[in-house]
């Protein structure tokens, strides 16, 4: 079954997703340790997360 357009903009999301991450781990050794820190905690406490995008892709509703 071919993908639907919006299916298609949703993985090109998900590139734009990983290239920015790609450039986060890339500048992660010239930050200071508590710029790693207060950068990871911000992160973890980001919304939507990883976590919550996936159940909601995987869920059944």
């Amino acid at each position: 079954m071919p993908l639907s357009g919006e299916a298609i903009r949703m993985m090109n999301l998900v590139d734009d997703v990983a290239t920015t991450m790609r450039r986060i781990l890339a500048l992660v050794p010239t930050l200071a340790p508590d710029e790693r820190a207060r950068v990871s905690e911000y992160l973890r406490q980001s919304q939507p997360s990883t976590e919550s995008v996936l159940q909601a892709l995987t869920s059944t509703k």
